[in-house]
């Protein structure tokens, strides 16, 4: 339809390469329902008539519960829909349709609406994750377990301080898509090919109606730069990375050699040949799912960091990456809230690592800072003392004097002070003692727990906000189309 300046068609493999019409099922909704608005305001700026508007508007209405046939034969979604309004209402008035626009701006506009709607949802999801986190943060706010540095036991801890951890890290990657879809949610429509157009057409008035915050003003920067598409991708490669983060973790404690937790069935594979094994498979896929959301973050810019101002075909490629990298997070999410919900934590196994390792090394020595002496003093003695245990094959608690009296060699501690206050030092103690703001201690958990329910309440009363108005604009929108027809 649209090769006027040209004397053949495409032939069969060479339409086959440049069309995207299997891609661009994801975006053929918003498509129509931004050629509506626009089909609406080229009528009120008396620039189509109203019979003209009426049919198109039918035309389009009756497209959005159609099936799109990708062997039709067009290029992309954009002109298989206007041939069918034309098929439908006629040149006369269909024809009339692309007035004043360019597949340039009508493809952002659909990527943009797209991308909005995809991020109110992942911001749901991740509201749901975080929760989920919390939730089961509270039920596990006395569960010991050992906290980890390089992979080696370094504190004693609780399972609730580790959830939360993560809670807070998908709180920041909620607030970073907040942001972003700021700067998503901005209208490219009306800014033609490249340059604008002479037509009198109100680019202001559309944008309203389909619920935009803004314009994207400058109509090369409009139709060309694909930088929002980047932040929304880079965003949701952060979010994953921290997704495969807990994955990992989960992993390594679901084995044998671990035993913190184990996955509910529903989240596990058997292996083909050993009935013994309960893969964790679900999890290995995130992992493998965030190495294919950081490729599309790769492609995407390698193809825009290549390309001359203006629109360039290479940026229809860039479509599949994103909706992969939509559907990749959102299942990611939804499967990782079921599986934290239906998780069985392993407690006595944590705590008997966690009491088996010297963890109370460190505190030992901060008493000891707390009678005055020099911590780096406390952190010889300390050291010292489990270099001693690990020897003799004993915890700490079970030195002998004359251990703790070689621990405390070449310095001026008293080693009485010293047994005294290894006897009076237990894991449980350690938690009870953590005062520090933001500690793993057993009062801090309380008050986290507390502050995280009322962010997350806050989160969502300002994302209902957002969708609500969204809504409201796509509702009056519908309104005014249905008067007309």
């Amino acid at each position: 339809m649209y090769r006027s300046r040209l004397g053949n068609d495409l032939s069969d493999i060479t339409l086959d390469y440049v069309s995207s019409i299997d891609d661009d099922s994801a975006i053929a909704f918003y498509d129509i329902l931004g050629s509506q608005a626009h089909a609406l305001m080229l009528y009120q700026q008396n620039i189509i008539t109203k019979n003209d508007a009426k049919k198109i508007l039918s035309s389009l209405e009756s497209l959005k519960d159609e099936t799109f046939d990708s062997s039709s034969g067009a290029e992309d979604i954009h002109e298989l829909i206007e041939a069918l309004v034309i098929k439908r209402a006629g040149m006369a008035s269909g024809g009339k349709m692309h007035t004043a626009r360019s597949r340039n701006d009508q493809v952002v506009l659909d990527i943009r609406m797209k991308i909005r709607d995809d991020i109110n949802i992942i911001c749901n999801c991740l509201l749901d994750t975080i929760e989920a986190l919390v939730s089961v943060a509270k039920n596990h706010q006395k569960t010991i377990m050992p906290l980890y540095t390089h992979l080696q036991q370094a504190q004693a801890g609780l399972f609730s301080h580790y959830l939360l951890a993560h809670a807070d890290v998908l709180s920041r990657d909620f607030q970073r898509l907040y942001g972003t879809f700021e700067r998503i949610n901005q209208s490219p429509l009306g800014a033609g090919p490249v340059g604008g157009t002479s037509i009198p057409i109100d680019r202001h008035s559309t944008a309203k109606m389909l619920g935009f915050d803004a314009l994207v003003e400058n109509s090369i920067d409009a139709t060309s730069t694909r930088d929002f598409v980047a932040e929304y991708v880079s965003m949701i490669s952060i979010l994953m990375t921290n997704l495969s983060k807990i994955a990992e973790d989960f992993v390594i404690w679901s084995t044998s050699e671990f035993s913190f937790i184990e996955l509910s069935d529903e989240f596990t594979s058997p292996s083909s040949v050993m009935p013994q094994k309960k893969n964790p498979d679900i999890l290995e896929l995130t992992r493998g799912k965030t190495a294919e959301v950081i490729g599309n973050l790769t492609a995407i810019l390698s193809t825009i960091k290549g390309l001359a101002s203006g629109y360039g075909r290479d940026l229809q490629q860039i479509k599949s990456s994103i909706w992969s990298t939509s559907k990749i997070s959102i299942n990611a999410l939804l499967i990782l809230k079921s599986m934290l919900l239906t998780l069985k934590v392993n407690e006595k196994q944590m705590k008997k690592v966690t009491e088996s390792s010297n963890l109370i090394a460190l505190d030992i020595a901060e008493k000891l800072v707390q009678e005055g002496i020099p911590f780096r003093v406390t952190h010889k003695i300390a050291g010292s003392l489990v270099q001693l245990a690990h020897i003799s094959k004993k915890p700490i608690s079970k030195l002998t004097p004359s251990d703790i009296k070689k621990s405390v060699s070449g310095t001026k501690v008293d080693h009485k002070l010293v047994s005294k206050i290894i006897s009076s030092t237990t894991v449980v103690s350690s938690l009870k003692e953590r005062k520090s703001y933001g500690s793993s201690g057993y009062d801090e958990q309380k008050r986290m727990i507390s502050d995280r329910l009322k962010k997350i309440n806050d989160f969502r009363t300002d994302l209902i906000h957002r969708e609500n108005k969204i809504s409201s604009c796509i509702e009056d929108l519908n309104k005014q189309i249905n008067e007309i027809i």
